[in-house]
């Protein structure tokens, strides 16, 4: 069963999400469920794909806190093109 519910966002926030909507040929509010979805199913059934890269942030996967991010990307470059 639907239910109403009211919003007080950004005028800028809902233009723009206005616009993704259409964009996806979708509506906002379906939009705004499916995200709301997310959030609180266990099992994530809704028809959005999650990245790998948010995937990993939601697993607790840790990254060092001295990690060189520079030195990596250089070390992986140089690797690649040897």
């Amino acid at each position: 069963m639907d239910a109403k519910l009211t919003l007080k966002l950004n005028q800028d926030i809902i233009e723009k999400a206005k616009a993704y909507a259409s964009n996806k040929k979708m509506s906002l509010s379906r939009i705004v469920e499916a995200y709301l979805q997310s959030l609180t199913s266990e099992n994530d059934t809704s028809e959005f794909e999650i990245s790998p890269f948010v995937k990993s942030i939601s697993t607790g996967t840790e990254i060092p806190a001295n990690l060189d991010y520079k030195k990596e990307y250089s070390d992986y470059l140089i690797d690649k093109y040897k």
